[in-house]
């Protein structure tokens, strides 16, 4: 079976994700695909939150002179929660095999 191509309305680095999952996990049925595009959308939805938190700074002024957080704060911690989950709902195996039995190093 030929891997599917990303959509492609996502950016250059989500269709690198893309490829990369598609090439190691193999998600061949729809739901799955579907699944993964949705979590590459929030990716790319993060990553232009935080390329604007860049430009403008992660705090604004409001119409009393006070600082606060820049809504687009909100905007990355959201995307970046629902990319995380949907690579969680995808049950793929993210943590590399123990070499040997017992818990991590570290942990």
């Amino acid at each position: 079976m030929s891997t599917p191509k990303a959509p492609a309305h996502l950016s250059k680095e989500a269709k690198s994700w893309w490829d990369n999952i598609m090439n190691e996990y193999e998600i061949q049925d729809q739901a799955g695909q579907l699944i993964l595009q949705t979590g590459l959308e929030a990716f790319d939805r993060m990553r232009q939150a935080q390329g604007l938190l860049k430009k403008e700074g992660m705090t604004t002024v409001d119409r009393f002179g006070q600082p606060k957080a820049h809504p687009m704060t909100i905007v990355e911690r959201d995307n970046r929660a629902a990319m995380l989950a949907a690579l969680r709902q995808l049950n793929l195996d993210l943590e590399p095999l123990n070499d040997r039995p017992g818990r991590p190093a570290g942990r």
